[in-house]
């Protein structure tokens, strides 16, 4: 039965989902296999990154169409004994690329992006230099309680014995096959006999689950340096793209030191540039703390209005300030500072729409997974990664199985701009997998997909807890606006009548079913429980683990 939240003005909305919850570990996934992956790793002795890492190759497995090993990301670690890691593992341009490697089709939105052919969105040419492999295996090594060969074996497993194809991945699947009838060995997989796979048919991949046992035996150097990358690049440079053997050897993941803001006394830790995430969650919570959320209520005209103001201001900071650090001066400081979001705060009139500056349209893919885990000794992750656009380039290796990214879509394909293409050059993205402590002691991570909407959804995911006093479930499923400087997108769940009152402060307002992508969640309780939560704009679901071994020194009271 369906349980709901209210606040004191009778704002209502419906929790499709529960929240697990459990006393050693949890694991928050967008797709159940994956996040049972990566509770099998809990009960093993793993701890929370055993169990992510776990999770995103058995992702890689039954959500196909999100992530590969051949993707990238951001990944925030927050280590039992206090510290916080930044891991960027995000794609880079190959050493080959030049701002001119594609042929626009035109100067101006909305088909500013598109190229001749849409070479940098499918097929060889799109393909940046991955860094998914390299990324989750460097973090294992170094936090990790398992092995390689352990953490892998769920997806060896689905990959070889087959999995039930989800009604989402046969959406995704039947979307994108035209493109994927491009490519024969993409088809051959995704496409076998050439029909549109059913919800309920499985899909196996022998040459995947061969791939991640090399993997297993020979480390990511069997991609970065060996004959599974010889196969992969062979395939791109055949197919006309410039990817080579060398930028494969040359990858580095980048290990950052994290951004850290406060909130009403929570400390929010997030990630630096080159993503936007991390910077601008924390510029609009310092405007939203000089007024009195909790005071104006969840789900008022009042409450949306002020939202869409605060994130068209980070939107037009995010336009003109962001970029990869290595290429571009961020003024990071100044944006997370608290006299900045004063500055900032003073430009908003609460009773009409603002025009601080529109933000460019959206660039980035929405299709994206993320894994949120934690354990019992205070390990905590949350984990965004992904191949861009739904199974990326749409190219597979023949041979590998492996599904290659498309992430030189998001660089601009003009050139003389902040994103051009630029060789080793690292595009921005809005990834915000962010940690909340309290008094030094984790409270709340979280993250999800979405392209330029994830950042404004953590955003309101955190006002909703810290502001608004919602349990993780309610958290993550409680309706959300966006806007990045046009149309204001405002969730289904809004009644009809706070749409219409917030369109007569003069925004454009625009219905739609779900703004970004599944969020997971994991809490930690006072008693010391974990709480998992997934909303359901995805197939997410919290799996956590409780009891243990038997305790050996239990004794019978004696009789009184």
């Amino acid at each position: 039965m369906a349980t709901n939240w209210r606040d004191g003005a009778g704002t209502l909305f419906d929790l499709r989902k529960h929240s697990a919850s459990a006393s050693k570990g949890m694991v928050v996934a967008n797709h159940p296999l994956g996040a049972v992956a990566g509770a099998e790793m809990l009960a093993m002795g793993g701890n929370a990154v055993d169990a992510a890492v776990a999770t995103l190759f058995t992702q890689g497995v039954v959500e196909p169409m999100m992530v590969s090993m051949f993707g990238g990301g951001w990944m925030n670690l927050r280590l039992g004994d206090g510290p916080h890691v930044i891991v960027d593992d995000y794609p880079i341009a190959p050493a080959a690329a030049r701002p001119d490697l594609y042929r626009p089709v035109s100067d101006t939105w909305p088909d500013y992006m598109q190229t001749e052919g849409r070479e940098n969105m499918v097929g060889p040419l799109a393909v940046a230099v991955p860094g998914c492999l390299k990324g989750w295996c460097e973090v294992l090594e170094k936090f990790g309680n398992l092995s390689l060969s352990d953490v892998i074996q769920p997806a060896i497993r689905h990959a070889a014995n087959g999995f039930p194809i989800s009604p989402y991945l046969a959406e995704c699947i039947s979307e994108a096959a035209a493109d994927i009838r491009r490519f024969p060995e993409t088809a051959r997989v995704l496409l076998p006999g050439g029909d549109l796979p059913e919800a309920g048919n499985r899909l196996v991949q022998d040459d995947l689950a061969e791939t991640l046992r090399t993997i297993a035996s020979e480390g990511p150097d069997a991609l970065y340096r060996g004959a599974i990358g010889a196969q992969i690049v062979d395939a791109i440079q055949q197919g006309g793209g410039i990817l080579t053997q060398a930028d494969l050897e040359g990858y580095r993941t980048v290990w950052r030191e994290p951004l850290r803001g406060e909130y009403r006394g929570y400390e929010i830790v997030g990630p630096p540039p080159p993503t936007a995430g991390g910077v601008h969650v924390i510029e609009m919570l310092n405007i939203l703390e000089g007024y009195d959320v909790a005071g104006i209520g969840f789900g008022t005209a009042d409450h949306v209005h002020l939202l869409a103001e605060v994130f068209k201001i980070a939107f037009a900071d995010r336009n003109a300030s962001m970029g990869d650090p290595a290429f571009v001066d961020v003024p990071v400081d100044t944006l997370i500072s608290k006299a900045y979001a004063e500055q900032r705060r003073a430009e908003i009139d609460m009773t009409r729409a603002g025009a601080p500056g529109a933000g460019m349209p959206s660039v980035e893919s929405a299709h994206t997974t993320h894994v949120t885990a934690a354990d019992a000794e205070g390990n905590v992750v949350a984990m965004t990664q992904s191949l861009n656009n739904t199974f990326g380039s749409k190219v597979i290796a023949p041979g590998t199985g492996v599904l290659l990214n498309n992430y030189m879509a998001i660089f601009d394909p003009h050139p003389g701009t902040a994103n051009s293409v630029v060789p080793g050059k690292r595009s921005t993205s809005s990834n915000a997998p962010t940690i909340v402590q309290k008094d030094g002691a984790p409270v709340l991570a979280l993250g999800l997909p979405g392209g330029v909407r994830i950042f404004t959804s953590v955003l309101q995911a955190l006002v909703n807890a810290i502001d608004f006093g919602m349990t993780p479930q309610e958290m993550v499923e409680a309706p959300r606006v966006w806007t990045q400087g046009q149309e204001l997108q405002m969730e289904w769940g809004f009644p009809e009548a706070i749409c219409e009152a917030v369109a007569a402060r003069g925004h454009d307002v625009s219905s739609v079913r779900n703004v970004a992508g599944g969020m997971n969640a994991v809490a930690f309780e006072s008693d010391g429980m974990l709480t998992g939560a997934a909303c359901w704009r995805a197939d997410g679901t919290p799996v956590g683990v409780s009891g243990g071994y038997a305790d050996r020194g239990v004794r019978f009271r004696p009789e009184a």
